[in-house]
């Protein structure tokens, strides 16, 4: 009840009636189809048609079937996926999926450095004008690479299937990745392919955060939209039993 009456004060719903404000609602997700991009060694996207069209009663009838990778497109990293015992998708508490945002913004760096890391001196200058960043906040780091989605190449550095090498994009460095899982932060959300950078041969930004018990988003879309701070995140993944991830609908509510 607390947090739907939360929602609600966010949003502008009241109890009678009901009006929600449709512009304080950022749809963060980018939709799954053929341009959708995966990490170069997972299976891309595919989606057929099962039925579709008028069926021998005389309705329209329409139905699919589609596969994934649990890590490709705008996705959720349970903590399962780089430590052992953490939360699988289906554990994770609610409450954790929905909270207020904070937006720490290094596109100005990234754009003249790709492979750009954000530092503990990017957070605690965001916490200097911002306050500092509470226990079941969830971060958001904003590199600016949405303006690339979906050209794989601009946004993985490459586009040679099956090949980790050459890619290139913004992430987060170890030593703000620790800072953070200090915070006791409930997740962290980027707007590239991963939250470790490109180059990154070992994923020790994975192996530190999820291990705490701390979620991540992935290709997070429209992140530009939401302020430093003020607003709320709601991020619902495929409740997928065991699962290590999976594609998740991710929304910004704007007060």
């Amino acid at each position: 009840m607390r947090i739907l009456l939360g929602l609600c004060a966010l949003t502008g719903l009241q109890a009678q009636p009901p009006v929600l404000d449709k512009a304080k609602l950022i749809d963060m997700s980018y939709a799954f189809d053929e341009k959708t991009i995966y990490w170069p060694t997972a299976k891309p996207f595919e989606r057929h048609k099962d039925a579709w069209g008028m069926s021998p009663g005389g309705y329209f009838y329409a139905s699919a079937t589609f596969t994934t990778s649990e890590h490709g497109g705008t996705h959720l990293d349970s903590p399962l996926h780089f430590g052992e015992g953490k939360w699988s998708n289906e554990q994770i508490p609610l409450d954790r999926l929905f909270g207020p945002a904070r937006v720490i913004d290094i596109s100005a760096t990234c754009a003249k450095d790709r492979d750009y890391r954000l530092t503990p001196a990017d957070i605690l200058a965001y916490e200097k004008q911002n306050g500092r960043i509470d226990p079941a906040d969830i971060v958001l780091v904003h590199t600016g690479w949405g303006r690339f989605w979906p050209d794989k190449k601009a946004y993985l550095g490459c586009d040679r299937p099956g090949d980790t090498s050459c890619l290139s994009f913004p992430g987060l460095g170890e030593d703000a990745a620790r800072l953070l899982v200090e915070r006791k932060i409930a997740g962290i959300g980027i707007d590239t392919a991963s939250i470790d950078y490109g180059k990154s041969k070992d994923f020790r930004v994975h192996r530190i955060v999820y291990p705490a018990n701390i979620f991540g988003l992935e290709n997070v879309a429209q992140m530009e939209k939401l302020p430093a701070r003020g607003a709320w995140l709601i991020a619902l993944p495929v409740k997928v039993t065991g699962g290590t991830g999976g594609p998740v609908r991710i929304v910004g509510v704007i007060r």
